[in-house]
């Protein structure tokens, strides 16, 4: 078996084509996905048994537990599925592929997905090229799953062709006699096999036939199928490269839970084994460890157990495998967790009374949001490195577009939250977090047009004078005070009395010096300090600056109208 320069190119390429797969239609999926399919997966996956069930019934109809593991991951990346919900599908995942070695082992079939890849390619493509937005977006999901699917196959067929080569590992039989330490031999045997052919279902395959040829015995061949649960986490840490924070968490935690299950197991290796083989024998007639012809149900049987075994020990302690990756897995500094939902992802509590609490502290995390993306446009309007202003340009751009569906679910959540027996003062309340809700979103838009002003600067590559940057920054530091004042007050609506005169000052600083420095704009185009396309865009970002002050004032207004107000109708009592 000969593999050389243009084989090892070939897997190269087949990898970039599955990264490439899973890059788009994580992406795709954000653009898409709105509220509809994050309300889908959170039902799906609402409880840890929901979440188990929905990895076991995925698993079982594409028969790939990579697979799903991958799509899990990219759903993840998009901020579709936290991290919570991750690890429960992922559970659900390993006892999902023990129905796919059912259904190898009894009638021989199994599904090849990738079969799919170019009839998908086929719709998808000309989607992609649809002048509506919605459509185009789809055909890039579309795209994407297929091209995921297509790169995944073709790395399982461009690695070194062991599984039709076996005698390559007929040396491994010399090491079937060295107790316990040969046991951990097999493993880490099973755990590389499933890395290099990209397939847990193909390392079974092989296991059986060193199995059928004596090579090894039952006890060695349960050892690599260890390892295969461990090896096949790599898929989905391949995925995860191109991920963000949480993608990468979700893939560590399928690597803690294989791992944590392998441990167990060792540790009461031969108790297991010696049951498993009773029930083979009882099933089959004949015994594992004197038999051949019982080793494949055997094996079946000892992977069912295992996994089924695994997610019922584990399942309890998903807040602690959620812990333990946080802290393996740390965000970078650079990195923003932006997307999701924290309070109100979990659907409506059992009084509409404490869903509005929820509803005010998610829109608290709402506006903390849109301070980030304003203090990201102060970073962009200071980045002179080429790469860093277009990512940060575009984290911008990411970050409007969530900002905008966050704003449709809080929306519908608090429409939801009228439609119960509310109070005089909770209708009120929703009334106001609406507007509040509003203004937010807003705010995201100003900064977004910020960010375009910086780009149409950048691209026609204008250099503010001093006397400009001085100005920019004046403004900004005025926001940077309005932001800090209105929500702190947002975060803490505990207070009856809500003063907004310090705001109000800022606000009319904000538009004395729009007027001032509008009119030092004119006089300064007049003696030409700079030129017109520059004065175009530094007076679109002092008035948008304008506007962001005004929708700070407007949310500091609403919060002390609705505080008023139930005060005052506290007092007609």
């Amino acid at each position: 078996m000969e593999y050389g320069i243009i084989d090892f190119l070939t897997l190269l390429g087949a990898l970039v084509l599955f990264l490439f797969g899973m890059k788009l239609m994580s992406e795709a999926l954000q653009k898409v996905a709105g509220h509809n399919l994050r309300k889908i997966l959170s039902a799906m996956t609402s409880t840890r048994f929901f979440g188990v069930m929905t990895g076991v019934a995925i698993t079982a109809i594409i028969q790939s537990s990579s697979a799903t593991t991958v799509m899990v991951i990219s759903f993840v990346n998009a901020g579709l599925m936290t991290l919570t919900e991750s690890i429960s599908v992922i559970m659900g995942a390993n006892v999902g592929t023990t129905v796919t070695a059912w259904i190898i082992s009894l009638i021989g079939f199994k599904v090849k997905i990738s079969t799919l890849a170019l009839p998908l390619i086929g719709i998808g493509f000309p989607l992609v090229f649809s002048r509506k937005s919605k459509l185009k977006a789809w055909g890039e999901v579309v795209m994407g799953f297929a091209l995921l699917f297509l790169g995944l196959d073709m790395l399982k067929d461009s690695v070194p062709d062991i599984s039709t080569n076996p005698q390559i590992l007929t040396f491994l039989q010399s090491y079937t006699d060295m107790g316990f330490l040969s046991i951990l031999i097999f493993l880490g045997i099973g755990a590389l096999l499933t890395v290099a052919i990209q397939s847990s279902s193909a390392t079974l395959a092989l296991t059986l036939v060193m199995c059928y040829n004596g090579w090894i015995g039952y006890e060695m061949a349960a050892a690599m199928i260890l390892g295969q649960n461990i090896g096949t986490t790599v898929t989905a840490i391949l995925a995860s490269l191109i991920a963000n924070t949480s993608a990468k968490r979700a893939a560590a935690a399928h690597l803690i839970f294989n791992v944590i299950g392998t441990i167990w197991v060792l540790a009461l290796f031969k108790p297991i084994m010696l049951g498993v083989a009773n029930i083979t024998e009882s099933i089959e007639g004949f015994s594992p460890y004197t038999n051949t012809i019982a080793v494949p149900v055997a094996l079946s049987i000892f992977h069912t157990v295992f996994n089924i075994a695994n997610v019922l020990m584990q399942i309890w302690f998903v807040k602690y495998i959620e812990k333990i990756v946080c802290l393996l897995v740390r965000q970078k500094k650079d990195e923003e967790e932006e997307f999701g939902l924290k309070f109100i992802q979990t659907g409506m509590l059992s009084t509409s009374e404490l869903s509005l609490l929820q509803a005010r502290k998610e829109i608290g995390e709402y506006g903390m949001k849109s301070v980030k993306m304003f203090n990201q446009v102060r970073k962009l309007f200071l980045e002179t490195d080429e790469k860093k202003f277009k990512k940060l340009s575009e984290k911008i751009a990411k970050n409007e577009q969530i900002m905008d569906d966050l704003e449709a679910e809080i929306a519908n959540y608090l429409t939801s939250v009228s439609e119960g027996e509310l109070s005089i003062d909770g209708a009120r309340r929703v009334r106001t977090l609406l507007k509040i809700s509003d203004n937010i979103e807003s705010l995201a838009d100003c900064s977004f047009n910020l960010s375009r002003a910086l780009n149409r600067k950048h691209k026609k590559k204008i250099e503010f004078i001093p006397e400009q940057k001085d100005d920019v920054f004046q403004m900004f530091d005025l926001l940077d005070k309005s932001f800090e004042h209105t929500f702190d007050m947002l975060c803490d609506m505990t207070h009856d009395k809500v003063d907004i005169s310090e705001i109000m000052e800022i606000e009319d600083q904000i538009d004395d010096l729009r007027t001032k420095l509008k009119k030092q704009n004119n006089l300064n185009l007049k003696n030409k300090k700079y030129s017109y396309e520059s004065s175009v865009i530094y007076v679109d970002i002092i008035t948008i600056c304008e506007i962001l002050g005004d929708h700070l004032v407007n949310i500091a207004e609403a919060i002390k109208y609705k505080k008023e107000e139930i005060i005052s109708s506290r007092d007609d009592e």
